[in-house]
């Protein structure tokens, strides 16, 4: 009788390794988009933006570390949708413009400071942002997951089939551990 070696990866190991990795991206098995890229309501931004200039003046880039930071980490926007939004803002008379250093330094008008009172009930965006992310630690599992998804495409790069052979053994058993956890309820 032979015994015949499959493929852990099935038929395609390039198609399951990017399947993987998009696991991690995704926010595993949830598709929950949480996490450092994850995307908010334009409003959000909206909001987000004019409460942090209401505190200091600030180019783009801060602005984005700011909300990255007040978020936990969780909420990282863009530059396509943070610059968008402050020329939205300067075009509505919210915000004005100042080149300091070669960088557009970004604060409010009175009409700003108006707008921003009237968030005040609001709760802070980074702060909901932070809630929805951690999401009773689902954040952590995601980006362990994301880690390990990493690691598995590098060994399946390898294309030396004792380590694959050997990375199939850890996740199996690393998949069972898990199921164990479960059980433990």
């Amino acid at each position: 009788m032979s015994h015949q070696h499959s493929n852990p990866f099935g038929s395609d190991p390039s198609a399951f390794l990017r399947g993987l990795a998009d696991w991690g991206r995704r926010g595993g098995p949830m598709g929950a988009h949480l996490g450092p890229h994850s995307r908010a309501r334009r409003g959000d931004t909206r909001t987000a933006i004019l409460r942090v200039l209401a505190e200091s003046p600030m180019h783009g880039y801060q602005i984005i570390q700011e909300l990255k930071q007040r978020s936990g980490g969780v909420w990282t926007p863009s530059a396509g949708s943070i610059y968008p939004t402050l020329q939205l803002l300067a075009d509505e008379g919210l915000v004005v413009a100042e080149e300091t250093s070669g960088k557009k330094v970004f604060s409010l008008t009175e009409a700003g400071r108006t707008a921003v009172d009237e968030l005040a009930e609001e709760p802070a965006p980074w702060d909901v942002a932070a809630a929805i992310g951690d999401c009773n630690g689902l954040f952590g599992l995601r980006e362990a997951g994301g880690r390990l998804a990493s690691a598995v495409m590098q060994v399946g790069r390898s294309g030396d089939r004792a380590k694959i052979d050997q990375a199939a053994e850890i996740l199996n058993a690393a998949r069972k551990q898990v199921y164990a956890l479960l059980a433990e309820d």
